[in-house]
């Protein structure tokens, strides 16, 4: 079709299309909040103008971003659209209409048995003495007998009948009602195809439709018995709209961007600086301005407020007036990580019906490379929590999401995914791994006391800490956490003995451990192997974040230790705390 607009002509034919019957969905587009439907309907058009009518559009269509495409020889005169009005739908049956019939009939015969048991009953209260022969009392008890057992059989016949009819009414009605979802298709598109002859053409309506959404989440599935691809991630969404219409068998794109209509670019206003003057004024009582009114004085009170208002809002209002905490409005800081962007092609063709209800689909299943490291602080809890270091390999760009986490086939725990782009990686915590086993031995104490005027108290301690690794197979990062105390006084001295780490630069606290210094000072160790396969390290030196500067100041060190199948291995910190003088009570020792 061309974008030319045919000269104006009476239209020769009028085609009515119901939307659903006369078109197939053949693609949907959705977004975080919308979706964009695109229908193909294909008809025979005659020469000339034709009026093409497209009715049972969903309620919910935007039509600001309804658009027309389409193939042949033919050109797209105008497009409206408009909303029908509610229509009346006929929701009767043939079927319905003879059990009607037959449930008045049965009414009618059980009001007739009904008068006819009345009225045998008024007739033998009516007999007395004197009209009735005793000797014809048992004949005429037989005859009543008879004919009220008659008449019960046929009261209770008539009543199951009638029952069985109301529920096969019901049954009826609910087979031809209306689908609640026709009342959410009334709008209309009314389409001017000028054709230069007659023939087949096919046009393409595209709409987007609000009340459609969906969201990433993952099934995280680890094999601790393998070192290649340990982790199975499986990228599913759970898809859900209440459009009005049905997606029946149809191709999906689930997209990360948001589409905007209509936005204007913004406009800068203007930014004004000027200098702040300061008037101060007189009492009412002395008019130091001859001829000035109290509204002359209350303008320029306000002029002046309106001036500290806005030097405040520029520079803080500590600048202007000095009486509050500053606000620096100018030139804050604001940390945005930014939104990923992503398309994704839902594999095959899928159905969602217009229900509100969530549906999953599954994306892809990717194989990862994950490096596992063991955690555990067993002055804490000495269980050793499992966490997965997995590098996003693939070409897919991971939303934020939710994820069910499976070691070894049993779920484990739920964790969340952030957004990672692909060659990124994303740490996953994996729950509490029992096979790795953490004993925290009883700490070992010693006090000695040195001086003759001035005693001071040194107390020593030992701590010891064993790792059991129980699996079959070694584990090749374990990381144990432990700490030292920190001085709060010039009293108390803290040293570390062992491991022999030093800080990277003194503390603010006047209790200190020894700290190199000086231009030609020996690099301070951030790492060292105290044996094999068991580096000590201050705790934070690993981390991508990490400042050298700050290491050692929260006096908290790691172990990283690689520990064989059924093997185990042991760490030591000791450390000593100098008290002066050593009668000197310690709080938290």
């Amino acid at each position: 079709m061309t974008a030319d607009h045919p000269p104006v002509f009476e239209p020769t034919g009028t085609i009515e299309l119901q939307s659903v019957s006369a078109s197939k969905i053949i693609a949907v587009s959705l977004y975080s909040s919308r979706a964009e439907i695109t229908r193909l309907y294909k008809f025979g058009v005659k020469t000339g103008l034709n009026q093409v009518n497209i009715s049972g559009l969903p309620n919910v269509l935007e039509s600001e971003s309804l658009r027309v495409e389409g193939r042949g020889a033919a050109t797209i005169h105008d497009v409206t659209v408009s909303t029908a009005k509610g229509e009346h739908v006929e929701t009767t049956s043939p079927e319905l209409k003879a059990l009607l019939k037959q449930q008045e009939r049965t009414q009618y015969a059980l009001g007739r048995c009904e008068k006819s048991i009345e009225a045998l009953e008024q007739y033998l209260a009516s007999l007395t003495v004197e009209h009735l022969d005793y000797s014809k009392i048992e004949s005429v008890m037989e005859s009543y007998n008879k004919a009220g057992e008659k008449l019960d059989d046929q009261k209770s016949e008539l009543t199951e009948r009638l029952q069985t009819l109301r529920v096969d009414i019901e049954k009826e009605r609910e087979r031809i009602a209306v689908p609640h979802e026709n009342d959410k298709l009334r709008v209309k598109a009314a389409i001017g195809v000028f054709a230069e002859h007659e023939g087949d053409i096919e046009i393409a309506l595209i709409y987007a439709v609000p009340r459609a959404t969906w969201r990433a989440f993952y099934d995280i599935r680890v094999d601790m018995n393998t070192k290649d691809d340990p982790i199975k991630l499986i990228y599913k969404a759970a898809i859900m709209q209440n459009t009005g219409e049905s997606w029946d068998d149809v191709p999906l794109t689930l997209e990360t961007s948001t589409p905007t209509f209509g936005l204007d670019i913004p406009e800068l206003q203007p930014w004004n600086l000027d200098i702040f003057r300061f008037t101060p004024f007189k009492s009412r009582k002395k008019s130091a301005i001859p001829g000035s009114s109290s509204m002359t004085m209350s303008r320029m009170q306000e002029k002046s407020r309106s001036a500290v208002d806005d030097m405040d809002e520029l520079f803080g209002s500590d600048v202007a007036g000095g009486m509050a905490e500053p606000m620096a409005h100018l030139g804050a800081s604001v940390t945005s990580r930014g939104n990923v962007s992503a398309t994704f092609r839902v594999p095959g063709q899928v159905t969602i019906p217009s229900d509100g209800e969530a549906h999953n689909f599954t994306i892809v299943e990717l194989n990862l490379q994950a490096t596992m490291s063991w955690v555990t602080v067993p002055k804490v809890d000495t269980k050793a929590h499992i966490t997965a270091k997995i590098v996003n390999a693939s070409d897919y760009t991971l939303l934020a999401g939710s994820s069910s986490v499976y070691v070894d086939g049993s779920f484990i725990s739920r964790s969340e995914v952030p957004a990672v782009s692909p060659k990124e990686s994303f740490d996953c915590p994996l729950g509490v791994d029992p096979s790795i086993r953490i004993t925290y031995h009883p700490v070992i104490k010693k006090v000695t006391h040195s001086g003759f005027y001035n005693k001071t108290a040194t107390h020593v301690f030992s701590q010891r800490i064993t790792i059991f690794n129980t699996k079959s197979l070694p584990v090749s990062r374990v990381k144990v956490v432990d700490h030292i105390p920190t001085s709060q006084t010039s009293q108390i001295e803290v040293k570390l003995l062992s491991p022999a780490l030093v800080v990277a630069s003194e503390s603010g606290n006047t209790g200190s451990m020894k700290v190199q210094k000086g231009k030609d000072a020996a690099p301070v160790p951030q790492k060292i192997a105290v044996a094999k396969d068991v580096v000590a390290q201050w705790d934070g030196v690993d981390e991508p974040d990490c400042v050298v500067e700050s290491l050692g100041l929260d006096r908290k060190i790691n172990w990283i230790c690689s520990v064989a199948s059924q093997a185990k291995v042991t760490v030591a910190l000791d450390w000593e705390v100098t008290v002066s003088p050593a009668s000197a009570q310690v709080v938290g020792l």
